[in-house]
């Protein structure tokens, strides 16, 4: 059978390694073991809060408690603000991926994603160990690690904002930002000569032309897979079941490979 692995992505790993920073190797060893054996019962992550059942050596599991403080709105809203100013950080976040470098948005407003500090995580365990941590609390520190992995918006959950509560947020920051950067009144019309009348065109419109033999393509993996139609949400006009958005980006994706496929980097 294939070892749980905990840590996986770099946030997953930054998680356990701030745990393991605090000085807590030989409990946190201890914990592994019984999360990779499947000592965690049940697992409940809730803003501030982290509940779980870990089965013990006794026939009643213990409950373990895990709290951080959550951010407060004001600067959730300064976090939000700095991630919408940063185009990779949102279009990432709107994809469902963490970037890398995200810590820096709080770092920005002089907060912290991750724990700092010892003092910064409240705990409980209903066993009779005097250690803090004891290992069912370790166990559920890392199957947290892993549960990170799966979903980094659990994260920011235990921080205080949900995934649908960021997206939104991000969403309605990037609209502001664009509102306030489109140019007043009409744009100038270029300087060039109108063209013939579609009317005119009508038997060669879907042809190439000459023109565009003199162009050079270079179509290139976007950074965020279907990054575009992830930032702009669902259309409010789209009234049927499915998601149009997923069913667009499957098209995005074959068009995509298509391009590279017709015109390869070199």
């Amino acid at each position: 059978m294939a070892r749980k692995e905990f840590g996986a992505t770099w946030w997953g790993k930054r998680w356990i390694e701030v745990l393991e920073s605090f000085g807590w190797s030989t409990r946190l060893q201890r914990g592994r073991t019984y999360a990779r054996a499947g000592h965690v019962l049940e697992i409940n992550i809730k803003p501030g809060q982290v509940t779980a059942l870990v089965q013990g050596s006794r026939p009643r599991p213990y409950r373990v408690s895990i709290k951080m403080k959550t951010i407060p709105d004001r600067d959730w809203n300064k976090v939000i603000e700095a991630m919408a100013g940063r185009a990779v950080f949102a279009a990432l976040l709107l994809a469902g991926e963490m970037p890398r470098d995200i810590e820096e948005a709080f770092r920005q407003v002089r907060l912290s994603l991750f724990p700092g500090a010892v003092r910064d995580i409240k705990t409980s365990c209903s066993c009779p160990d005097w250690a803090n941590p004891c290992k069912h609390i370790a166990a559920v520190y890392y199957l947290l690690g892993k549960k990170f992995d799966e979903d980094p918006f659990l994260l920011f959950l235990l921080r205080g904002r949900s995934k649908e509560q960021l997206v939104t947020a991000l969403r309605e920051k990037r609209a502001a930002r664009a509102e306030q950067d489109r140019p007043e009144g009409d744009l100038p019309l270029p300087g060039e000569p109108a063209g013939p009348d579609l009317e005119e065109q009508l038997d060669r419109f879907w042809d190439e032309g000459e023109e565009a033999a003199g162009l050079f393509y270079h179509p290139v993996a976007p950074e965020v897979d279907a990054g575009l139609l992830k930032t702009l949400g669902p259309p409010p006009f789209w009234q049927g079941g499915e998601d149009l958005a997923a069913c667009l980006a499957d098209c995005y994706r074959t068009i995509s490979r298509r391009a590279r496929e017709e015109w390869p980097e070199g």
